[in-house]
């Protein structure tokens, strides 16, 4: 009875598995298997056993492929030629390594990889870029392409960026960084590309510097321009143009650019009032700029990094007409020109404050507490390097921050008696980082995290004060501020607490060292440990 039910199972089953198989492949991805594997796959059904995989459409193998891992996919490329098809033609993003070695490989590269739309191309510093003639035929083969990064492709000119411009008009995202071409290059691509929303641009070496810099911009895409990003560049002003015709721009950043931009700011808020988010670093810029910035009603975000001619007078500018202020981050480089006063007036005026970060800045319990009565919303503070932040203003935040939700303290007269307070203050508090605070004990961290179980609480009472405080821009731009928010990651000591090099052979070498001295310090203390108890 029993085998008789089983072997009508198994008929229909191969009777449905015939049904599926005799049904029309879907041809919208890729074309159709060819007929060897077909017939591979047929003898290989014939025993009863069901081969569901080979049943799904190319649309659902692609959809799966593109929620794995780089490494996953190249695996799965490798096990039959129809995934290999399918895996390359639905790849979107890659990116190579752009030595001029490539220049060959490209026609079968993007033969297999002809849907990309997301490309990087990455050269060591140390070797010879692709040129003009590589980054045409790319362009030729990626006519869809959306996002462009370079890096290090010094032997890219103006001419090679104008034909890449002309064959992919649908541009939408620009990146470069240590490229040599220049003013009439980034033209060619604003003159071209009217999709294009963001730019970011590092270490231009092809911008003339001086009053003979040709100006950039603005071209058909300022009108799409909602992002632009400029680091380190010599002459960053002659993309003054450019911006002030951005007029659905959104976010301007600002790092290490040399000039006077209090003269700029003002033209650029003339015929840019929409801004939401403007970050600025290491350039000189005065309480003058500040105030022409306040004239952005809808600005959410401001990071004002290391910028010692910013003052009180400027902040509270900002705070009286940008009553949306969200996220404030301020690294007061130790100059005491921004303090009290200025905290005080972004308390009264800013009460949609969810994020504030203070680095090099001497606040005291007046305006922390004005803060955090008039702030409801405060959910993430970060004290860092601040001479007047002790247990009182610890107290003061325990007490008055109900939502804060994360506190970071980094060099600051901070003790046991802080982390108390921290016990039974803060009610939505989840993660707590204490670095550098020499009054703050390991036991009084254990303490705060026993007494509160759902606490993260993450301790470094490392001393060495030879590691000074530092909010720069990163190259990789996601937490320029050197303040992790969110999330709050946990003290570890790893390869990115190492200063990185341009060779790869001394940071190896800092860090084979770092390791030996501490098995060495871990072997001395057992020793000394076995021998006391000896």
């Amino acid at each position: 009875m029993g085998q008789s039910v089983s072997a009508a199972k198994l008929r229909n089953r191969r009777d449905w598995n015939h049904r599926q198989r005799s049904k029309p492949k879907s041809t919208a991805l890729i074309c159709p298997m060819q007929a060897e594997e077909t017939e591979e796959l047929e003898r290989n059904n014939t025993d009863g056993s069901s081969d569901f995989i080979s049943d799904l459409p190319d649309e659902c193998l692609a959809c799966i492929f593109q929620s794995l891992s780089p490494a996953d996919r190249k695996r799965c490329s490798l096990v039959c030629r129809r995934w290999l098809l399918i895996e390359g033609q639905s790849r979107h993003r890659i990116s190579l390594n752009a030595q001029s070695d490539l220049q060959p490989l490209i026609p079968s590269i993007f033969s297999r990889f002809d849907a990309v739309t997301k490309l990087a191309l990455k050269c060591d510093r140390r070797s010879v870029s692709i040129g003009d003639e590589a980054l045409v035929l790319i362009s030729e083969r990626c006519r869809n392409l959306t996002r462009l990064k370079l890096r290090a492709c010094r032997d890219l000119t103006d001419a090679g960026m104008l034909a890449f411009a002309k064959n992919c008009k649908g541009l939408k995202k620009l990146s470069c960084g240590s490229c040599a071409f220049g003013a009439k290059g980034m033209n060619a691509v604003l003159d071209n590309c009217p999709a294009l929303e963001e730019l970011s641009v590092k270490r231009l070496r092809g911008i003339t510097d001086g009053a003979a810099a040709e100006p950039i911009g603005p071209g058909v895409a300022a009108a799409a321009l909602k992002t632009i990003c400029l680091k380190e560049l010599y002459n960053g002003q002659c993309f003054g143009p450019l911006i002030i015709g951005a007029k659905n721009l959104k976010s301007l950043k600002l790092f290490r650019c040399s000039g006077d931009w209090d003269k700029l700011f003002p033209l650029i808020v003339e015929r840019v009032a929409g801004m939401v988010e403007v970050h600025m670093e290491r350039i000189q810029v005065s309480d003058v700029g500040l105030a022409a910035i306040s004239n952005c009603s809808n600005l959410e975000i401001l990071h004002l990094v290391k910028t010692p001619e910013c003052t009180n007078a400027g902040l509270g500018a900002v705070a009286e007409k940008c009553n949306l202020l969200r996220k404030l981050h301020i690294d007061g480089w130790k100059a005491n020109r921004i303090g009290d006063q200025g905290l005080i007036a972004v308390a009264k005026s800013c009460p949609n404050l969810q994020e504030l970060v203070l680095i090099g800045v001497n606040p005291t319990k007046l305006s922390l507490e004005m803060l955090a009565s008039n702030c409801p919303n405060l959910e993430r503070l970060a004290l860092c390097g601040s001479d007047t932040v002790g247990d009182a203003e610890i107290s003061c935040i325990a007490v008055k921050c109900i939502a804060l939700k994360k506190l970071c303290i980094k060099n600051c007269p901070v003790s046991d008696h802080g982390m108390e307070a921290l016990a039974s203050g803060c009610p939505n508090l989840v993660k707590v980082k204490v670095k550098k605070c020499r009054g703050v004990t390991s036991e009084g961290a254990d303490w705060l995290r026993a007494t509160r179980g759902s606490l993260v609480v993450n301790l470094d009472i490392n001393l060495d004060m030879g590691e000074h405080l530092d909010a720069s821009a990163s190259d990789g731009g996601a937490q320029d501020n050197g303040i992790e928010f969110p999330p709050m990651v946990g003290s570890q000591i790893g390869a990115s607490s190492i200063a990185s090099s341009s060779t790869g052979r001394s940071t190896s070498f800092k860090l084979l060292g770092l390791m030996s001295g501490r098995s060495f310090v871990a072997c001395t203390l057992r020793r000394l440990a076995s021998s006391s108890r000896s």
